[in-house]
Formats: structure tokens, sequence, C-alpha cells
């Protein structure tokens, strides 16, 4: 039976460590369901299309699937037939809020599960927030993102094009 996972978050735009715990997560699970958060309450520079269109240039999509949701994660999860949650987690910041939702998953799906991956050290400080304040201000990018999402966020902060 093939093993699924969903990774979700907002990947406003997506970053080398967003792909650094995919590409790990890939040597876990057979495919992987990228899925891209609808989030009412936050004010993303992307439009979910955008982000959508971003994600599937820069991943090998024979393994990944690309998708959007809105509502509930845990319903999503088990409409994908997927039994694992991947979620990074670049410091002890991170876990408190993210064992937070992986408890009140756990009591909502049973059976789903949420595997908690450190993020790589060289990835460690790195957040869409941070890149797109970074790119703002006319800093370079080149070792946060991909070319594709440089280009992309640049056009976005009024840089080029």
């Amino acid at each position: 039976m093939k093993k699924i996972a969903v990774y979700p978050g907002s990947f406003d735009p997506i970053t080398y460590g967003h792909l650094d715990i995919l590409n790990r997560g890939l040597k876990v699970f057979d495919e992987i369901v990228i899925a891209v958060a609808c989030n009412s309450q936050k004010v993303s520079l992307f439009s979910i299309e955008e982000r959508i269109d971003l994600i599937r240039q820069v991943v090998d999509v024979s393994r990944v699937r690309v998708d959007t949701f809105k509502g509930l994660l845990i319903d999503y999860v088990i409409q994908q037939k997927a039994d694992v949650i991947i979620r990074g987690l670049r410091a002890i910041s991170d876990f408190e809020y993210e064992f937070q939702i992986a408890q009140m998953n756990s009591s909502l799906g049973h059976d789903i599960e949420t595997l908690f991956m450190m993020t790589s050290l060289q990835y460690g400080y790195l957040s869409s927030s941070i890149v797109k304040e970074v790119c703002r201000l006319n800093g370079n990018i080149d070792g946060f993102v991909p070319p594709e999402v440089k280009a992309a966020l640049r056009v976005k902060c009024g840089l080029d094009g």
C-alpha cells in the first residue's frame, strides 16, 4: 500500500527550507501532497494560484501533488487517503504551537499521525516572512528561494518588471 503524507502550509512563497523538508519527506513516503492552505486570517503576498504555480515550477511532481484546501486540515488529510501530516520545525518556539495543533488533529482524526521534521541547520532561521522582508528591502535572497521564486518575489515587491 502506498504511503501518502500531507505537507500543509501557506508557502507564501515556498523556500529552500520548505523544499528541504519535502525532499527529506520523500525518503520516507511514496507520495507527498503539498497542501496550500487558504487562511483568511493571513494577508498573503501571492494568491493561492500563484503559490501553487510557483511550487509546481520548483518541485519534481512525479511523487508530489500540489493542491489547496479550505476548512479543517484533518478532513483534507482523510479525503486524500493519507495517514500522516508532515510539519517542519525550525526552533523550540515552533514546537509549542505545532504540538497543540498535532494534539487537536489527533483528537479529531485518531488514525492520523503528525511527523515533525527538524529543518536542516542551514535553514533553521529561514521563513517566508523573512524572505519577503529581505526582498522588499532589495536584499539578496539567492540562498533562500529558487530562482523562479526569486523572480516572482522581485516583481511582487516592485523591483523588476
